[in-house]
């Protein structure tokens, strides 16, 4: 909850998600670390979890006037250095306020007989319901500011047990009843709550709303109307960006009788499509909650064009409704910027070539990215080389046009690149524009700069943008850190070899052999590659699944519940089977059953055949099943006393899972690719049998 209120507050960066996860997770990591070792009867509990139910709103207050208690320029970005810095201090507390809570808990639970293993399997399966939960109010439309408050409710009705003594209970029952009043009564006023704490950011707020896709909000003044989605401009209603993606594509193309168009309804896609006088428009969005709640503000001409009787309005994944037999004359793509996994699948190979099959033979396909007007960054060119490449490895021409905004189009057929030809038809067709006018075509066709950067994209190194390598969701997370960091935009990223994978490997090992001379460090070495893994492996998964599947919220939601079941599962059914029979044999077991699940993965995902519901959920419960075995036997291998291992072991899970939601996103999914990823995940677990 508190990473989609991060989300908002920094534009929609996925690169904040990634680094709110990683600090999430080290302030629990430090938090198990430095709390104080718990009494046997595992009490004094009720502080810490009054004190996160008090926690947990005020962060959730914070991050909605960060940028006005920042005093930030409207609409401009935080200085890197504030954005890290909010990021921690409202993340890192949480965390250890977490991981002191579970050292506490846990530490009690072992000292009075139990198993670590069985404490871990009990906070895992708590996962499972927290996630299960979140979901759910998502998918009934409850604000994501409502998951906070009952996340608040619940830790004040925690803080009531276990009852203390008489004379005792009166005085403590107070403050968490107090609390649980107020918190009641934010929940019962959710809705204008919500309202007021966005106004702080939006003053001419109009409307907002919480999707399982983002958070959209509605700002209108004068007159004109402006979508926000996760806190970015998405459009205004007085631009002219509709225009320049539909009239440059739609002139390129000799007779566009059936068009297609992939998001962009609210901004006035279609009503620019219809000047053209097409027989059929097939307009296809995503997010059914976002369009009915922002259709009654948007400027009549765009409510007009939806009702229009040649007009056909569809709430599907774009990727599935490709599945559907037709054909096209035109298809406009106009989903976002590729700055997430999500975002990233209409931009590969296999999007371009599920698209050319629904053209006709001079169909023709205009997508646009952000671009700049006269000098492209090393980052900048990488990122549009990718996709320019996915595109020409699907259609016979593709032309660049450069400028702030970047066109690419691209056909079956020669594309049509002659302005007064391409002016010709705008006056045939007696188009009234306020843009894209024979001189603008004339200048965006034969400006010096569409021959130079098509000379300059011919010489960058970048592969093609591919489902199963998304390496333009890297290059674009390049580009948002050359914005804090311009060098960044100027480097070169250097590709791995079969040299630099070897030397990582041997360094590993060499970890790995030092670790064995201390069973402390062996243990927690151990741990720390189970989360390692078991992270990185649950991202290849996931991300298999949307690129083939699609992006449905409640199905995401059930995998992700998948994995946290088979971790709960995995470390109790360990704990109890290896609870006094926890050998090296039956610990090289648990390790050559997670480098086999890493291998399957590779082979399935490699193929299409593990990208199914049922498939992927089966994989993704072994993935946490292997991973909560490995963690239960290195809590009971070798173990003296168990109490003096919650801390370490706990901390060493998270940190290994924080290294590899850091990792897997940023360097591995994307340069790898997700097969080659999963089978090199099959070798690091091979190599966890040096630490068993």
């Amino acid at each position: 909850m508190l990473l989609r209120e991060l989300v908002v507050a920094f534009f929609g960066s996925e690169l904040i998600v990634l680094v709110g996860l990683s600090l999430l997770l080290l302030g629990t990591a430090l938090g198990a670390l430095a709390a104080r070792a718990p009494a046997a009867r595992g009490g004094g509990l009720a502080g810490p979890f009054l004190l996160f139910a008090a926690l947990l709103p005020t962060l959730l207050v914070l991050v909605r006037g960060l940028r006005p208690l920042a005093r930030a320029t409207p609409g401009a970005d935080l200085p890197f250095a504030h954005q890290l810095a909010a990021a921690a201090l409202l993340l890192v507390p949480l965390g250890a306020l977490g991981g002191a809570l579970f050292r506490r808990a846990a530490g009690g639970y072992v000292a009075r007989g139990h198993t670590l293993a069985t404490a871990y399997g009990v906070e895992s399966a708590g996962g499972l319901a927290g996630g299960l939960a979140a979901t759910l109010l998502l998918a009934l439309g409850a604000p994501n500011l409502a998951a906070g408050l009952l996340a608040a409710l619940l830790a004040c009705a925690a803080a009531l047990l276990p009852a203390p003594p008489p004379p005792r209970a009166l005085r403590r029952l107070v403050p968490p009843l107090v609390l649980a009043l107020a918190l009641a009564c934010g929940l019962a006023a959710v809705r204008p709550l919500d309202r007021t704490l966005t106004a702080w950011s939006h003053p001419a707020l109009r409307f907002t709303r919480d999707t399982p896709y983002g958070r959209a909000t509605v700002t209108g003044d004068q007159g004109q109307v402006a979508l926000f989605e996760n806190g970015a401009l998405a459009w205004e209603s007085e631009g002219t960006s509709a225009e320049e993606l539909v009239h440059v594509a739609a002139l390129a193309s000799p007779a566009p009788r059936a068009v297609l168009v992939l998001g962009g309804a609210l901004e006035g896609l279609p009503a620019e499509v219809l000047r053209h006088a097409p027989a059929r428009v097939d307009v296809v969005e995503l997010d059914r909650a976002l369009v009915a709640g922002v259709l009654p503000l948007v400027p009549a001409a765009t409510r007009a064009a939806l009702a229009h009787p040649a007009l056909r309005l569809t709430f599907a994944d774009p990727r599935r409704f490709l599945d559907r037999p037709a054909r096209y004359d035109l298809v406009l793509i106009a989903l976002g910027e590729p700055v997430s996994g999500q975002a990233n699948r209409y931009y590969t190979r296999e999007f371009f070539a599920a698209c050319a099959r629904r053209m006709a033979p001079e169909g023709v396909l205009a997508l646009r990215l952000a671009g700049a007007e006269n000098l492209w960054t090393p980052a900048l060119a990488r990122r549009t080389a990718s996709i320019q490449r996915a595109l020409a490895a699907v259609f016979a021409s593709v032309v660049v046009l450069p400028g702030s905004t970047q066109l690419l189009l691209a056909s079956p057929a020669p594309l049509a690149r002659d302005p007064e030809l391409l002016g010709a038809r705008l006056a045939a067709r007696g188009v009234a524009v306020r843009l894209v006018t024979p001189a603008y075509l004339r200048y965006l066709f034969t400006n010096e700069r569409v021959g130079e950067f098509a000379a300059r994209l011919a010489a960058t190194a970048a592969p093609e943008n591919r489902d199963a390598r998304p390496i333009c969701y890297q290059y674009t997370l390049v580009l948002w850190l050359a914005r804090y960091f311009p060098v960044v935009g100027l480097l070169e990223l250097p590709r791995p070899g079969p040299a630099a994978l070897a030397v990582a490997v041997a360094l590993a090992l060499l970890v790995g052999l030092a670790a064995r001379r201390r069973e402390g460090w062996r243990r927690a070495l151990l741990v720390a590659a189970a989360g390692f893994v078991g992270m990185v492996i649950e991202g290849v998964l996931i991300l298999a699944y949307q690129v083939r599947q699609g992006v449905l919220f409640q199905d995401l939601g059930l995998l992700l519940a998948l994995f946290m079941a088979g971790l709960a599962a995995g470390a109790l059914a360990a704990g109890r089977c290896l609870r006094g029979r926890a050998s090296r044999r039956a610990g090289a077991a648990v390790v050559l059953a997670t480098a086999a699940v890493c291998a399957a993965a590779g082979a399935l995902v490699g193929t299409g055949a593990g990208s199914g519901l049922a498939a992927s959920g089966l994989l993704l419960a072994a993935a946490g099943a292997t991973t909560g075995a490995l963690f239960a036997f290195a809590s009971l291998a070798r173990v003296t006393d168990p109490a003096a291992v919650v801390a370490p072991l706990y901390a060493a899970d998270l940190a290994g899972g924080s290294l590899g939601s850091l990792a897997g996103s940023l360097f591995l999914l994307p340069v790898l690719g997700l097969p080659a990823t999963a089978l090199l995940l099959a070798g690091v677990a091979l190599g966890l049998l040096l630490l068993v």
